[in-house]
C-alpha cells in the first residue's frame, strides 16, 4: 500500500469517510488545472470548495469538469501579493566565485 493510500485510509476512518469515495486522481487533476491556470494558492481552496460542493450533492466529476474548464478560461494574472511572494519565494542559489 502506498503512501497515498495510507494516508487516505487514515484520513478518512478519522473523518468518517467511505475511502472509495476518494478519487485521488481526479482531484489531483482538479488542483494542477488550478494551479497552472489561476495560481498556485488557489489550488487547495478550490479543493475544499469542490469537496463542499459535493457533499451539498454535486457529483465529484461534474463539480471537477466544471471547475477545470474555468481554470482553463481564466486569464491567469501573474501577480501574486507581496505577502505570499516574500513567504514562498525560494532563495536564490549560492554563487561560487
Amino acid at each position: 500500500m502506498s503512501t497515498m493510500d495510507q494516508w487516505t485510509a487514515a484520513v478518512c476512518a478519522d473523518l468518517g469517510l467511505d475511502p472509495s469515495s476518494a478519487d485521488l486522481r481526479a482531484v489531483l487533476d482538479l488542483t494542477r488545472d488550478v494551479a497552472h491556470g489561476v495560481a498556485r494558492p488557489a489550488a487547495p481552496l478550490t479543493a475544499y470548495l469542490v469537496g463542499v460542493a459535493v457533499g451539498r450533492g454535486l457529483a465529484l466529476p461534474d463539480a471537477a469538469g466544471r471547475v477545470s474548464a474555468l481554470a482553463a478560461s481564466w486569464e491567469k494574472d501573474e501577480r501574486l501579493p507581496d505577502s505570499y511572494r516574500s513567504r514562498h519565494r525560494r532563495p536564490a542559489p549560492a554563487r561560487v566565485p
